[in-house]
């Protein structure tokens, strides 16, 4: 092959010709790879940069645009959201004109202050529930309404085993009755309230507390008694005894009587079942006796005495052919047992004795001069006059 421009032979398969360098015509073109300068490269770049910067703006503004419209949404659900709680208030309302302040007087001084709340009425009386200890040694009892009217009030009775008294006042000073409700129908953790007139009654009357059935079935012992209470945390002070521990219905299902007062406790206060006071209050009513089953023996706790070292109740005196005595128990003897059940006071004893009928027989262990004895006892009748 000759070369066109200066006729000199040349290699067929050669780009350019060896004498005067010029491209052949009929040679495969080669492309050689682009040179890039400086400037080119950083426009590159820029370019480049600007794009992913512009694109990355694009997808924060769409995900920014899209949480906002959410919170948005909820903001404005949020304020079409209407509280309609009231707490108790309209549960209040119900037992709230019932509830009544206690004043006991002897010979005309006023000697303790208390809570009660109407629970029946007839054609002619209203009747106010309230504690025993709230109008014992009194003389003469007034109840003053949610009115502001003071009333002088007959007690038709009262027993300090069951705390329970019932005050009769004419029926056109009623204002409320209150709904009786169930205690047998609470839970633990169940809504409760008392309204009374802790402390200073001119002051606080008919005050509300709130709190919940903190226990069922509670055993407590009192200075003269042993109960089963409902146990709640509903603040209730001195001056809240007799009235009403109610359920969320305003129903009352207990009677406040009593709390654990230490500065290491707080919140665990007493009401006597509603079931347990309406069934002594009726018998106050009717005028029938309440009758318990007895030992026939006076007695004292051991652990009263400072110079005995032991525990259980001794007996002071026996009655003559009472059941005891009828038994074979005598004076000295100790009690250290009532049907298997070790009984360390006679508060524990009376409420031991007091699960018994009349005729029931019990069997006593009895500890008489250092020697173990187990006694067979046929109870007798007992009636307290209310």
């Amino acid at each position: 092959m000759k070369c066109p421009n200066c006729k000199e032979e040349i290699e067929n398969e050669s780009v350019f010709c060896n004498h005067c360098g010029c491209k052949l015509k009929n040679s495969k073109e080669i492309k050689e790879p682009k040179k890039y300068s400086g400037s080119s490269l950083f426009i590159t770049f820029l370019v480049t940069f600007l794009i992913c910067t512009l694109s990355s703006a694009a997808i924060c503004y769409l995900i920014v645009k899209t949480n906002l419209k959410t919170t948005t949404n909820t903001i404005m659900n949020n304020k079409n959201v209407s509280i309609t709680d009231n707490g108790l208030a309209e549960s209040v309302l119900k037992v709230y004109d019932s509830v009544v302040v206690v004043k006991t007087y002897v010979k005309d001084t006023l000697y303790s202050t208390g809570t009660g709340f109407v629970f029946k009425t007839d054609d002619k009386s209203g009747y106010i529930l309230t504690n025993d200890h709230v109008i014992e040694n009194g003389t003469n009892v007034k109840v003053v309404f949610t009115s502001k009217e003071e009333v002088e009030v007959e007690v038709i009775g009262s027993d300090s085993f069951s705390d329970t008294a019932v005050l009769k006042v004419d029926k056109k000073y009623i204002k409320a009755v209150a709904e009786m409700g169930s205690s047998a129908d609470l839970r633990v953790g169940d809504t409760a309230f008392a309204v009374g007139a802790p402390l200073d009654a001119a002051t606080y009357s008919w005050s509300v507390t709130r709190g919940i059935i903190s226990g069922k079935d509670r055993v407590v012992e009192s200075s003269n008694y042993v109960m089963e209470v409902l146990q709640t945390d509903t603040a209730i002070n001195s001056g809240n005894s007799g009235g009403p521990l109610c359920n969320a219905n305003g129903e009352v299902i207990g009677i406040t009587n009593m709390k654990i007062s230490s500065s290491e406790i707080e919140g665990i206060g007493f009401a006597i079942p509603i079931e347990v006071a309406l069934e002594y209050a009726n018998h106050y009513i009717s005028g029938e006796p309440i009758e318990r089953p007895y030992l026939g023996i006076s007695m004292y706790d051991l652990s009263n005495n400072f110079f005995s070292r032991q525990t259980g109740i001794y007996v002071n005196d026996i009655e003559i052919n009472g059941p005891s005595h009828k038994a074979g128990i005598q004076k000295g003897d100790i009690i250290k047992e009532i049907d298997g059940i070790e009984v360390a006071s006679t508060s524990y004893l009376k409420y031991e004795l007091y699960k018994h009928k009349i005729g029931d027989v019990v069997e006593l262990t009895i500890n008489r001069n250092g020697k173990e004895l187990k006694i067979k006892v046929t109870l007798g009748s007992f009636n307290i006059t209310t």
